[in-house]
């Protein structure tokens, strides 16, 4: 006897498209995007969506690359269903990066059409003649700021008049869904942590899945008033784009994170939900503003927020939770679930274990902690390892890379590269990171492209370059600079010669000195030894 076999009636390939169709459906009222002055309902959602698609349908061909340049907008949370109602995928660009970084990652992705806030134009001067597959750049003005001076010659259109096409274009209907739930539904770069970025190739199955387990974990519901301090460059959100459309929540749209904004929209808006790296945590709780609330839930990520803090937001009615996860794994993937019985502990004690990584969500599988022949370290909190990971929400592969891919998941599982403990109650817990990552504001930072940056200086023959704790931002880069004999340089003069060469937040804030670097017989610089010595 044969076994059943899938069928229309049994099997629909998910998607995350389906969340906004069904909440543009069912509750077109209700108010979906806050951005200044600007409302939009899930219907006004859900129809500029389909105007966008139909557009990027009659000028891209299926599979296509998109890509957005904008802060946190409501025409970048637009995006993230536009592109794929297209047919297209789409990728969005982290704002902070120089114009060579970005140009890199538009030629490497093969990006057709480029859409960039005005503000931002700047960066993309020479995109198009560096970049032979872009066709079109796209400039996206932003009611709530004034227009700022661009410069001509760049953009070849109007974000209005981009929209306004959908009227002479096909009327043929959208297909909310896709015929291959593997089908790639976005790009995301990395930060370049061992090299150049890796395209990091998200699916619709896996964004659907972790969308649901963000919505379980973060409690959203159609109440949940969701303000965007997180990036939406940064992981697509974590998800929470489709996450919180699914629960049929109000995205509140911020384009910078700033302390008094912050406190506005939880004042005058009724904020529930944030999401942010530790800096974002200090921001609020060491704000002019800060005062008691009724209830609002912070996810935080990167690297561990201080105890300190935690406990600043817990005396006003805050709660924290800790997750972790990495680009290649669709953002979080454990979280640290609270146990009952830490009430009963100290607020020392309970903000140290609250800066734990935690367990897997509900949509992820157990993550390991295993040494180098793949066997699990003892459950001691004590003995290191690498972390891995499996699941529906580990990424299909890097794009154009099939090497990186095949090594990244040596024996079924990812390697995360991050080395950490397992703890007696499955919690494991970060203890550093093997290839050196710094994690600022939740920016991964590269310390070996911090390092190239700073050799090129004629003065400069060897550097090094650590992460070091921020009470603000987690971590931030400090450099070991050896001088040539005889060359003089001040700390100062780097900083400038660095600037020209990476992005603004990957510079050191410290520059020191020393005579030698410790190394290894094999001439490899003990980085450890200059944490330890910090």
């Amino acid at each position: 006897m044969s076994g059943p076999t899938l069928s229309p009636a049994n099997h629909t390939p998910l998607s995350p498209l389906r969340f906004l169709e069904r909440s543009a459906t069912v509750f077109p009222d209700r108010v979906a995007v806050i951005h200044g002055d600007r409302r939009y309902s899930y219907r006004d959602f859900g129809d500029e969506v389909e105007r966008l698609a139909r557009v990027l349908r009659s000028r891209i061909e299926p599979g296509d690359r998109v890509a957005f340049l904008c802060p946190n907008t409501p025409e970048m949370l637009f995006a993230h269903f536009a592109v794929p109602l297209a047919g297209g995928i789409f990728i969005a660009l982290n704002w902070r990066l120089a114009g060579r970084e970005l140009e890199y990652i538009l030629e490497h992705s093969g990006t057709s059409l480029l859409f960039v806030d005005s503000e931002l134009v700047g960066s993309v001067a020479t995109a198009r003649d560096a970049v032979p597959s872009l066709r079109e750049v796209v400039e996206i003005p932003d009611s709530t700021i004034a227009r700022p001076v661009v410069p001509e010659g760049i953009a070849t259109g109007m974000y209005a008049d981009f929209l306004a096409a959908a009227d002479d274009v096909d009327d043929i209907p959208l297909h909310w869904g896709v015929d291959n739930e593997q089908q790639v539904i976005a790009i995301n770069y990395t930060s370049g942590t061992t090299g150049k970025p890796k395209g990091v190739m998200y699916t619709h199955r896996g964004a659907y899945l972790n969308a649901l387990g963000e919505t379980f974990h973060n409690g959203f519901t159609g109440s949940t008033k969701y303000l965007w301090t997180l990036p939406m460059f940064h992981c697509n959100g974590w998800c929470t784009p489709w996450a919180v459309t699914q629960a049929a929540g109000t995205h509140i749209c911020l384009r910078a994170v700033r302390a008094d904004a912050i406190w506005d929209a939880i004042e005058t808006l009724g904020v529930t939900h944030l999401c942010g790296a530790p800096a974002v945590c200090s921001t609020i709780a060491e704000a002019p503003q800060a005062h008691p609330v009724d209830a609002l839930r912070i996810t935080t990520a990167a690297a561990p927020p201080s105890p300190t803090v935690i406990g600043q937001l817990e005396a006003i009615g805050v709660t924290v939770v800790h997750v972790y996860g990495l680009t290649e794994v669709y953002g979080p993937y454990t979280i640290c679930e609270y146990q009952e019985s830490w009430s009963e502990r100290t607020p020392e004690e309970r903000a140290s274990l609250l800066s734990r990584q935690g367990v897997g969500m509900v949509q992820a599988e157990t993550a390991r902690v295993v040494d180098a022949q793949m066997n699990d370290v003892p459950a001691d909190g004590e003995t290191m390892g690498e972390i891995v990971l499996r699941g529906n929400n580990v990424m299909l592969g890097y794009y154009r890379n099939p090497e990186a891919t095949e090594e990244a998941f040596a024996g079924g599982w990812f390697h995360t590269g991050d080395l950490g403990v397992l703890h007696p109650d499955g919690y494991i817990q970060l203890k550093d990171r093997a290839k050196d990552i710094v994690i600022s504001g939740g920016e991964n930072i590269s310390t070996i492209e911090v390092e190239q940056a700073l050799i090129t200086h004629p003065a400069v023959l060897d550097v090094a370059v650590i992460g070091v704790p921020h009470p603000k931002w987690g971590e931030r880069p400090k450099a070991f600079v050896i001088v040539r004999k005889g060359a003089t340089v001040t700390a100062e003069e780097l900083v400038e010669h660095t600037r020209g060469r990476i992005a603004k937040f990957k510079v050191p804030d410290e520059i020191v000195f020393p005579l030698e670097l410790p190394r290894t017989p094999t001439g490899k610089v003990l980085k450890f030894e200059l944490r330890n010595s910090n």
